[in-house]
């Protein structure tokens, strides 16, 4: 029988396991990987881009409850405690700031929100077509209904295939084993619905604490896989933070698709900031 078997360090969160996936040059800045929602494997799905930095960083991938290989625990999805797991996980591990974030998607408004929290632990911000306030300033309660319930019957059709699985010429047969294993486990779980019932509230809440001043990086999707207005409110969140903004004719994982221009970019501007 096929088990899963995690490559990375699990920590307790509250009685639960979180796990926490690096690699990469040890004494090299700092890159903080935030998953986007329902992103369920997020230490492979990152890897097309982060096998292109290790050499120069030090990688940290976080999978919250519910991702990768971490406990299936559904706590409070309220902003402030999925920062604080997850800085508290980066703490019993010994990892200490500064850090880069990358947010991809929805954790780009926790990203935010532990910016605005902890200024002196971040140097700077890297978002992969990452959501702002901004970005779900137009939602409406119908619309958060209507995702969830999206979910809800996908999970109830069993159809958890649908979900998008990463593709990297580095996957071996094990990895693409336990991809296939934690896309079955993890697919729909109800940490996922949490998150996205409390999306709009949490995106008004980060609204509300003000803007971030820090080094700043965007990039952006062609919105198609995405919601409505994304390219026009990806322009405006990058000038509300004086961000450099580079835009791709791809898909919402861009970092499967865009790996070796995003990791030259990176490298750019980490030497610009340096």
């Amino acid at each position: 029988m096929e088990e899963l078997h995690n490559n990375g360090d699990y920590v307790d969160i509250n009685g639960h396991r979180m796990h926490v996936f690096r690699t990469g040059n040890e004494n090299g800045p700092k890159l903080v990987f935030m998953a986007g929602s329902s992103t369920f494997a997020p230490a492979y799905d990152f890897r097309n881009l982060y096998e292109k930095l290790q050499e120069d960083f030090r990688i940290i991938v976080i999978e919250k409850f519910g991702y990768g290989y971490s406990d299936l625990y559904v706590g409070p999805a309220d902003i402030d405690t999925l920062v604080g797991c997850q800085r508290k996980a980066l703490e019993q591990l010994g990892e200490k700031g500064p850090f880069i974030l990358l947010p991809h998607s929805m954790g780009g408004i926790e990203a935010i929100r532990w910016i605005q929290m902890y200024p002196e632990e971040i140097s700077a911000l890297i978002g992969i077509d990452m959501t702002s306030p901004v970005s779900y300033a137009e939602w409406t309660d119908a619309d958060v209904e209507s995702r969830v319930r999206t979910m809800r019957n996908l999970k109830r059709l069993n159809l958890y295939w649908l979900t998008p699985i990463p593709h990297c010429a580095s996957f071996t047969k094990d990895d693409k084993r336990q991809l296939k294993l934690l896309r079955k486990r993890n697919a729909f779980n109800d940490c996922y619905f949490k998150e996205a019932e409390a999306v709009k509230q949490n995106a008004s809440y980060v609204g509300e604490h003000g803007t971030i001043n820090c080094p700043a990086l965007l990039f952006c999707s062609n919105g198609k896989q995405t919601f409505r207005n994304w390219i026009q409110n990806q322009k405006t969140f990058a000038q509300q933070i004086n961000a450099e903004l580079i835009c791709y004719d791809c898909g919402h994982y861009l970092h499967y698709y865009k790996s070796e221009e995003m990791s030259s970019a990176i490298m750019s501007f980490m030497k610009s900031i340096s």
